[in-house]
């Protein structure tokens, strides 16, 4: 093998018919390949921050991303700070062990947004990472630093924390959980949005041997489920009668997504004793993750000599920092946290008509600020075994989202929702385009109408191809 292809020739734009081959070979080569199955592998080109470009010249509305372009791809703002600060900046690109002016100011500015609505976390401490999944592990430690005798976490049912180990065991999906079992936690699965089952956990474990609950305030991967407001409330209250920690995964819907800066604070009534941040930190240009800890939680794991407890290379590094701030920055400034509520009800009434006037399409729609999803229909009848169900469901999410993808659309799959398709567009997506993005979906049902049309509307090769994927595992 030998380096054949630079950067200038790919900033010039030179093609390389083998770019799908060589992602097979070298990448993820099974998850392409079902990419490639519906024509939605890509590459794309960014027409503008919420617009993309196939190699056929189709242009589709971005609503991908899974809630990490809060601006849409290459936001011209951010990206002019960036240049600025790559041309300008004078600071340590991985001051790990030194202060940096981008570093204390994206800590101070987190921690003022998060006293702002709920004080007591006015001398909060911050601790900086690369993902979400990072920010997790992260909070799994400070837990069990700060409650060493208690052994067991809860967690609930189709929530999602990420896939590295620790993180793993708070995401209740034998698909993603069973091949690496014995799971890193001892851990407490329990239904969603049900004060009785953790009213009964209480008594049956025994608070005290209970170390903390993770929880987000709305269920992101399960495809926007919404709890009772009250649920999150009276949750938060049970901990602190019981000294149980409580951890807000804010990873998909803080810092504006859910049409607040901290939906679990200022819907849900909670006042967590650690939050996680990512996605929307990142700004759609890095990666940036946060873990956000009472001072004596932080103190109990990073306290004194024992401060180089937990570290990692790359996180607080100067640019990431630098993005982080100006994102903060951009969230505020074109008041994008009002706007996504707003927008988001304007778009959960336009999909609530949609899914009304085509009932046979679509089972349940949900939203929540700038987060939307729809459940389809089986595309087959359900009289089937629990493993044929398995793959109807993957096959149903799979079509729809190809759907859409034909009606103009870049949308989301759902990891812990097989016939769930979710919307995330950016927040500072236009008007214009917001309600086109709903008026494709309804062009769609139009054409459809029932939701086993989408299996006689898809080429009999791609049901053929799709079917061997699925049956070689």
């Amino acid at each position: 093998m030998s380096l054949t292809w630079t950067t200038e020739e790919i900033f010039s734009g030179s093609e390389h018919s083998d770019v799908l081959a060589t992602e097979i070979a070298f990448g993820n080569g099974d998850l392409i390949r079902a990419l490639k199955i519906g024509r939605i592998a890509g590459p794309f080109k960014v027409v503008n921050p919420w617009e993309l470009q196939d190699k056929g010249g189709a242009v589709r509305i971005n609503t991908g991303g899974y809630a990490a372009l809060p601006f849409g791809d290459r936001y011209p703002p951010l990206v002019e700070f960036v240049v600025r600060y790559l041309r300008d900046g004078d600071s340590m690109g991985l001051p790990q062990q030194a202060i940096t002016e981008w570093r204390a100011a994206l800590e101070y500015n987190i921690v003022a947004q998060l006293a702002s609505v709920a004080p007591s976390h006015s001398d909060s401490q911050v601790f900086f990472l690369n993902s979400g999944a990072e920010a997790i592990e992260c909070a799994i430690k400070f837990v069990m630093a700060s409650r060493p005798g208690a052994t067991y976490f809860v967690n609930f049912e189709h929530g999602y924390h990420g896939k590295t180990l620790g993180a793993l065991s708070l995401t209740p999906n034998p698909e993603y959980q069973d091949l690496f079992r014995p799971l890193a936690l001892n851990v407490v699965t329990l239904p969603f949005a049900n004060l009785d089952a953790f009213e009964i956990a209480l008594r049956r474990i025994g608070a005290d041997r209970i170390a903390a609950i993770f929880l987000e305030p709305i269920q992101g991967e399960a495809g926007v489920i919404v709890p009772p407001r009250e649920f999150l409330g009276r949750v938060d209250e049970l901990c602190k009668r019981h000294g149980i920690l409580v951890v807000a995964d804010e990873i998909q819907t803080g810092l504006g997504r859910s049409g607040y800066w901290f939906a679990s604070i200022e819907w849900g009534g909670m006042d967590p004793d650690i939050i996680t941040l990512a996605k929307a930190l990142g700004g759609g240009l890095t990666a940036v993750g946060a873990t956000v800890a009472r001072r004596h939680i932080f103190k109990k794991m990073l306290g004194g000599t024992a401060s180089k407890r937990h570290s990692n290379t790359f996180g607080g590094n100067s640019l990431a920092m630098a993005i982080g701030l100006k994102s903060l920055e951009i969230i505020r400034e074109e008041g994008l946290v009002e706007r996504a509520r707003a927008l988001g009800k304007r778009g959960q009434a336009r999909l609530n008509g949609i899914a009304e006037r085509y009932p046979r399409m679509f089972s349940e729609v949900r939203s929540f600020g700038m987060l939307f999803a729809a459940d389809f229909l089986p595309v087959l009848p359900p009289r089937m075994s629990m493993g044929q169900q398995r793959l109807v469901g993957e096959l149903t999410g799979i079509l729809g989202l190809l759907m859409w993808h034909r009606a103009g659309l870049q949308a989301n799959l759902s990891l812990n929702s097989r016939r769930t398709v979710r919307l995330t567009p950016a927040l500072t997506i236009p008007e214009q385009l917001f309600d086109h993005v709903f008026d494709r979906i309804e062009a769609a049902a139009e054409e459809h109408h029932d939701a086993w049309h989408m299996l006689t509307h898809t080429a009999p090769r791609t049901l053929y191809d799709l079917s061997k994927f699925a049956l070689s595992e």
